[in-house]
């Protein structure tokens, strides 16, 4: 995870938190331009969002959730004012980007593949996101409505020529699309913390709740092509989660809604 030095917070940091900041050192790690991410080294490491107003609510609920299913951050703080700001402890460990994970990328493979099927087999039944699909889809109709339309990430995405294109795909079979299983929502490297190959914790939690597992494996397999440079992964990830539970039809119903955002 990138980190810069930096002499302070920009943004107003509110009252109630700015105890744990002083005399700390302050890094930038942010990698979204939506959200400011500030790790303060003091106690173990803290991670600062800042955000919209209104826009960290939801990641700050759904990471409650995870960390009290052992799966992720504790939340420290939420306070939605000029700004969202969420203060979260740090998970002990390192994102599967960091070179110890990448120079191994079989067993990094393998591993991201089997947290994943034990994540989708946890009991789900009090997570207060209980459709996530809806929110999913509704999204990716909005952003089509309004002319949200990039493939740009997705270069081999199923060989979607227009939005027209994918949007007639996702109207089409969107009801395939489930809510059985409690998804991370963005299962990309960077959001997996592991401690010396140990599961460690997930982050960056705001796409998550109950919602059609097809989607953490869209989102599985593409960061391994995306990180690693290769796509040779793909059927080993698939493998290595349990082919039973996967059907392969679904993944161009969910790229048709990703490149809508």
């Amino acid at each position: 995870m990138r980190k810069t030095l930096i002499n302070k917070i920009p943004n107003k940091v509110p009252q109630n938190m700015q105890h744990l900041i002083a005399g700390a050192d302050i890094y930038d790690s942010s990698s979204s331009p939506e959200a400011r991410v500030y790790f303060i080294d003091k106690d173990g490491g803290y991670y600062l969002k800042c955000a919209k107003t209104g826009t960290l609510e939801k990641e700050a609920k759904m990471t409650q959730y995870f960390h009290f299913k052992k799966l992720g951050a504790e939340v420290l703080n939420y306070t939605s004012n000029v700004h969202d700001w969420l203060l979260t402890k740090a998970v002990v460990g390192h994102d599967c980007i960091d070179s110890e994970y990448l120079n191994h990328p079989k067993r990094l493979c393998d591993m991201i593949a089997t947290e994943l099927r034990k994540l989708h087999e946890i009991d789900y039944s009090d997570c207060p996101v209980m459709d996530r699909t809806a929110e999913y889809l509704a999204k990716a109709e909005n952003n089509y409505r309004t002319g949200n339309y990039d493939k740009s990430s997705f270069p081999n995405s199923f060989g979607y020529r227009s939005a027209e294109q994918a949007h007639e795909v996702l109207t089409a079979d969107k009801d395939a699309l489930q809510s059985q299983v409690l998804l991370h929502g963005d299962y990309c490297l960077p959001n997996i913390i592991l401690d010396n190959w140990k599961f460690s914790g997930f982050i960056d939690l705001d796409c998550a709740g109950v919602g059609d597992r097809h989607i953490d494996f869209f989102w599985g397999t593409w960061t391994l092509w995306f990180n690693l440079k290769t796509n040779q992964y793909y059927d080993r990830f698939l493998d290595a989660y349990g082919r039973d539970k996967v059907d392969e039809e679904l993944f161009k119903v969910v790229a048709a809604a990703e490149v809508f955002g």
